[in-house]
């Protein structure tokens, strides 16, 4: 997954890479799945404190703020998607067998 990405048009590229991610797993199993999901958004974390240190260096403000947007808008994602599962979790375990 390549995570939130902002076209040139400024639409949100994240639910692509999630479609992808569940189109191309190569048989691995779900929580692959997810320990990559994760592993990606902590990457683009770190990122965004990377940009965020450079700022207070005298970075560029304009990265600095895309970064941490990017990040901030995946780890709501991430928050999404966990709230899903958890959610189908609960049905399933109240289902009557």
């Amino acid at each position: 997954m390549s995570g939130m990405e902002i076209n040139g048009s400024g639409q949100l590229n994240g639910l692509n890479g999630l479609k992808n991610l569940s189109q191309n797993n190569d048989g691995k199993g779900f929580d692959e799945m997810m320990n990559q999901a994760i592993n990606e958004v902590n990457q683009i974390q770190q990122s965004a404190d990377k940009a965020a240190n450079d700022l207070a260096s005298g970075g560029d403000m304009t990265q600095a703020v895309v970064e941490m947007e990017k990040a901030n808008l995946n780890f709501q994602m991430m928050i999404e998607v966990r709230n899903k599962i958890l959610n189908a979790y609960d049905q399933v375990m109240g289902m009557q067998i």
